[in-house]
């Protein structure tokens, strides 16, 4: 599913307005993972502010940042990763996840990309990826941004028939308290 220019240029625009999250952005990269896409929430809330009128808040909890490697990938070495972030950003709460083996933790068959991986994370919204390109902010996007932009909270395919953590997670992070504009749709029909 692709995302219209418009709203790739506006959470481009969005992105890069804000100081905080190129920073973390640019930690990101020095990195230097492949595949590798700082997601979730660090792109939700931004875009769920901008909707609300509000004013952005910088991340709240931590940053989710996805790479994919081989399967032989460890905890270890993402931990690693974490703390080479901390040493450069030591306020941020980091948490690396290399796709490669997130499958066996979702009981998934083996996942061939980040794109693919986020296929199986629980919201439309929430699947969408950024990180820094030569010159722009990239986006990954597998279900578009319609739904993150028109602040749909729906299951991805991957979570029909799991309404019950959609709606744990909705009441656990307060989203309807901070963003009441939301819709909660719990099927895709």
């Amino acid at each position: 599913m692709s995302a219209a220019p418009n709203q790739i240029e506006i959470l481009q625009e969005l992105l890069q307005a804000d100081d905080e999250r190129m920073r973390i952005l640019r930690h990101v990269s020095y990195l230097a993972l492949p595949d590798c896409w700082v997601g979730a929430g660090f792109v939700r809330s931004l875009v769920w502010d901008h909707g609300h009128g509000l004013k952005p808040q910088p991340p709240a909890g931590d940053v989710d940042v996805v790479w994919f490697g081989p399967e032989t990938g460890t905890q270890d070495a993402d931990r690693l990763f974490e703390a080479q972030l901390r040493h450069r950003a030591p306020t941020v709460l980091w948490s690396v996840k290399n796709q490669g083996r997130m499958h066996k933790v979702n009981n998934d068959k083996p996942y061939t990309s980040t794109a693919l991986a986020m296929q199986h994370w629980p919201e439309t919204a929430t699947a969408v990826g950024v990180r820094l390109g030569k010159d722009r902010v990239e986006i990954l996007a597998p279900f578009g941004l319609n739904d993150l932009f028109d602040m749909i909270v729906r299951p991805t395919p991957a979570f029909e028939g799991r309404q019950s953590v959609i709606v744990e997670r909705i009441h656990n992070k307060r989203w309807l308290e901070r963003w009441p504009k939301l819709k909660v749709q719990l099927t895709n029909h």
